[in-house]
Parts: structure tokens; sequence; C-alpha cells
């Protein structure tokens, strides 16, 4: 029988003007500590966050977004928050705040693939359903 595991994750959103808290979902955040895997993945439609938010800058909003990941990855040149262990990272990472680029609320689900989670969630909550 599979190894069912439990998993923690956060919706990764662009929050244009955060007065109105309107956003549109761009990415997902996905612990799984059992599995000791953590990992982020973005996927911006430039096209339908344009039409959201004419002004956006998305070339200044990328190297946020790009930090994300870094920081999950645990990558040398992403800070001291990306030495932090795997578990204080998500928690760093999914802390509320107030600014463009923000976290939704975390969530729980199970999975016998947590490599899988990740690719799940996008096509779920992030790309636009065909």
């Amino acid at each position: 029988m599979p190894m069912l595991h439990t998993y923690d994750y956060a919706v990764i959103r662009v929050v244009p003007r955060v007065e109105r808290e309107e956003f549109i979902n761009v990415g997902v955040i996905v612990s799984c500590p059992g599995a000791r895997h953590l990992e982020a993945a973005i996927e911006i439609d430039p096209g339908r966050l344009r039409a959201f938010a004419p002004s956006l800058d998305l070339e200044a909003l990328q190297p946020w977004l790009d930090a994300i990941v870094a920081i999950c990855r645990g990558d040398a040149d992403a800070g001291p928050i990306a030495r932090l262990p795997a578990r204080a990272r998500f928690h760093f990472l999914t802390a509320k705040r107030s600014s463009v680029v923000q976290m939704s609320s975390s969530h729980v689900g199970r999975t016998t693939n947590p490599a899988g989670v990740v690719e799940h969630l996008l096509a779920k909550m992030v790309r636009t359903p065909e």
C-alpha cells in the first residue's frame, strides 16, 4: 500500500491594488515535511494579468516571484531565509503581509505523490480552465 503524506499548501497571488483586495493566482507553494519536500512554482499568464491590471509592471514583479521559488529550493544566493529549515521557510513565505505578492491561507491535503502536488494545484488553482 502506498504511503500517504500530509502536505500544506498556499496559493501565490498578485494583488495589484492592495486596498481593493482583488487578486490573480500566479503560483503555489507546497510543504510536505514527511517527504522532505518544499516546492514553489509560478505560472503567469501575461495577457490575463495585463487585462486585470494594465499599469502593473510585470518586469518589476518577476524578481519577487522568482525569490519565492529560490527560497523554497534553498538557493545559496536567495539570502538568509533560504538557509532556514524547510518548514521555517514555508512559514516565512506564507506569513500574512500587505504587498503586491501575497499568499492565500494555508490549506492541508494528503497524497501518495508529494512531487506531483504542485502540478495538480497549478492546474486546479492557477491555470485558466479549458
